[in-house]
This record gives C-alpha cells, structure tokens and sequence, in this order.
C-alpha cells in the first residue's frame, strides 16, 4: 500500500533522516519508535508533504507522492494527526470535525457518527469550544478531525504526549479500533510498551537511521529495545 525508498531529509546543513526504507502494508499497524530528535517526526511530515525530501522516493497505492502538495496528499487518502494536537482552539467541536472533511464534496454525516461513535465524549461536547478541552480529549478531536477526510492511510504522531495512563491506555484502545474499521495506520510513539503491543510491524529509529526492525510483539522481547525504550 505504502513504501518510502532510501528517503533522505535535510534541515540545513543538518541530514535529519538519512536513507531509510520501509513499508506499510495494508490493513496494518506500523510504528515508529525512538527517542527525541531520531527524525520520526521529519519523516511523517515529509510524508505529508509539510517538508521537501532530499532524494529517495514516496509511494503510495502506485503513486509517487515524494514532494507533491499537502491537499493532493489527503486527497489520496493519508492523513496526519500531528504532534501536540494542533486543534483550533477557537472553533467548536463540530467545526472542527467538519474542518477534516475540508476537500470532500459528499455527505459526511456517516463519518460523523463513526468519530462519535468513537469518541462519545466529543458528541457530547459537539458545540464546546476546542481550546476548552482536556488534554485527552482534544487528542481524541484530533484523531476524529483527521478521521473526518474518510482515509485510507492515518499517521500518528505521539497520540500520548502529556496524558494521563488511563487516558493513554482510552487512545490506544481506540486507534486498534480504527485499524479494526479498515483504516491502515502508521503510528509515531515514544511510550514504545504500548505502540509494540499493538503493532504488527515495527523500526527503530536512530539519529535519522533505522537500526533495527521486526514485528512489535519479537521487539518486545529484544533485549536491545528493553534497555533502550522499554526500562528494563
């Protein structure tokens, strides 16, 4: 479905991601894990067209997405959560789901009932305004805005930032539910215990290079990874 070839980013002078490779297949959980400034952020915004690629190649579905514009990219079918939410905090709830549907033309009403689905809290929240959120429940309008454009591909990008256990344990939950509802999901997470738990594939991301990979449950077991990211 997805596959990004010897990708390479620069910032400056600086080679933040530097000749990685890898594929999403359909259907699947894929995650990236690592520790700040590995370059997994870098590599889901060049994905989404928000950051040029120095050389390598994007594809998906067949199509060569490397470097075309963010709209044409959601217009494929891939969608970014990014990190730290970036809701509107001055918008309602409702605005804001119906801000994720922004390039579609059809009635969006099915989708709005899957995020409420999913999200009963933000149904009951429908014409509260965004910035008066908790911090978990501005993460779950994040993932419902992004839900909104019907995608086939979801990015994540550190869904757990700042939240409480419980409520991390509520996203992760739901983001297994979403894979569940068809949509392929490409998952950036620093509490690597629970993205291995639920992904089928996983890499480890190091100071822009991948340095290991394997399916979540066998990384889970490595010994590398336990000293590194899981504490232990």
């Amino acid at each position: 479905m997805f596959e990004l070839k010897d990708l390479k980013v620069n910032y400056g002078g600086i080679e933040a991601v530097r000749g990685i490779s890898f594929s999403v297949p359909e259907g699947s959980i894929v995650t990236l894990i690592g520790a700040n400034g590995a370059g997994k952020s870098t590599t889901l915004r060049t994905i989404a067209g928000l950051v040029k690629a120095h050389s390598g190649s994007i594809s998906f579905d067949g199509d060569d997405i490397t470097d075309k514009d963010p709209s044409y990219i959601v217009s494929k079918g891939i969608t970014l959560v990014p990190e730290g939410r970036r809701i509107f905090p001055d918008l309602t709830v409702l605005e804001n789901l119906k801000i994720g549907a922004y390039l579609r033309n059809d009635n969006i009403g099915n989708d709005l009932n899957l995020v409420y689905k999913l999200f009963p809290r933000l149904k009951e929240r429908s014409w509260q305004l965004g910035g008066t959120l908790s911090g978990g429940e501005q993460q779950m309008l994040a993932v419902g805005r992004a839900l909104m454009s019907r995608p086939k591909l979801m990015m994540i990008d550190e869904p757990s930032l700042g939240l409480a256990p419980i409520v991390v344990k509520d996203i992760f939950r739901i983001i297994k539910e979403i894979n569940n509802e068809g949509v392929t999901i490409l998952l950036i997470e620093q509490n690597a215990n629970m993205a291995l738990q639920i992904a089928d594939m996983a890499y480890v991301m190091e100071t822009g290079a991948i340095t290991l990979s394997g399916k979540g449950k066998d990384l889970l077991l490595d010994e590398n990874v336990k000293k590194a990211y899981l504490g232990s």
